[in-house]
């Protein structure tokens, strides 16, 4: 039987929130088998709870926010830039897991999933006694903005093909289309360090709207109008397309299951990727959740275990 997933012991981290610039703790617990990704504000008295799901992401402003109620006071709670963590987790095949933070937002810490893949190796990863719950896509799922677009297609695995268009000579030097299908690479080490990006002229703005305010060259790459500023470089040959692969891993995750799906866009980002999920939830004949009795008939990403590889 595949069964769910959950990490062997607490762990816990200290960094900032990219956006709010605010110290943040961050604490991974173990959880019982359908507990699924649960955030806890546990500066808040008495602490509120805001499990995952695509119906509860509100602000997509350059993150996925969750809330935790549509309306009253609870409408004001709120935990910010999940993105990454929930990536991290999808990719390591983390079904259920505590998530304990002191502020409204996920601290940025390198700005990949890297450091997050790094903790939940710390924690270690142990099967549970319940069978691991998918969802299988059976029809196409599609979403548009413009020249922006977002897809779901029907596909034995899980497979992400993203393209962006940035008219920018940094990114324009770079692969700006990639295809990744985890039946073949590892999310460890094709995707999982790829960072966060922004430019120089974009930051006073976005600090006037209380953006960015935590952002520097430790946690994204910073360009000017021509160039990459950070000494370091980049990652990867394609290291611009590959974070939005890892952005749309995190929100297509906020499902509250692994998708057996094709996922494809260009120029989609957070609000999009979530219109995608609530259009496919809307849409009940469009996908089942299933299980695997035999780890054998699972598709070749998850009967692997290549969370490792």
């Amino acid at each position: 039987m595949m069964r769910q997933r959950t990490i062997g012991s607490l762990v816990r981290t200290t960094g900032v929130g990219l956006h709010s610039g605010e110290r943040v703790e961050l604490t991974l617990r173990p959880a019982a088998p359908d507990t699924g990704i649960v955030f806890h504000r546990v500066d808040l008295e008495p602490p509120v709870s805001i499990r995952s799901c695509a119906e509860r992401v509100g602000d997509t402003r350059l993150a996925s926010t969750l809330t935790a109620a549509d309306d009253g006071p609870l409408a004001q709670v709120r935990v910010a830039t999940v993105e990454h963590l929930m990536s991290a987790l999808a990719g390591m095949g983390v079904d259920n897991v505590h998530v304990d933070v002191t502020a409204p937002e996920i601290p940025i810490l390198d700005g990949s999933a890297g450091s997050f893949v790094y903790l939940i190796q710390s924690a270690g990863i142990v099967e549970q006694r319940a069978e691991k719950q998918f969802i299988r896509l059976l029809e196409t799922v599609e979403v548009r903005d413009g020249d922006k677009w977002a897809r779901l297609d029907p596909h034995f695995g899980f497979k992400l093909r993203f393209s962006i268009d940035f008219a920018h000579p940094a990114i324009d030097a770079t692969e700006q289309a990639v295809e990744v299908d985890f039946a073949k690479v590892s999310y460890v080490k094709e995707v999982s360090r790829a960072r966060t990006f922004g430019f120089m002229q974009d930051v006073e703005t976005l600090r006037a709207h209380g953006l960015a305010k935590g952002g520097s060259f430790g946690n994204a790459i910073v360009m000017d109008e021509y160039r990459v500023l950070n000494e370091d470089g980049l990652r990867f040959g394609d290291e611009f397309v590959k974070h939005k692969i890892l952005d749309a891993i995190g929100d297509l995750y906020l499902v509250g299951h692994p998708l057996l799906a094709a996922y494809s866009a260009h120029k989609s980002g957070h609000a999009l990727n979530n219109r995608l999920l609530r259009e496919m939830l809307a849409r009940e004949h469009a996908w089942e959740r299933v299980g695997f009795v035999e780890r054998r008939d699972a598709p070749r990403p998850f009967a692997l275990d290549w969370s490792h590889a």
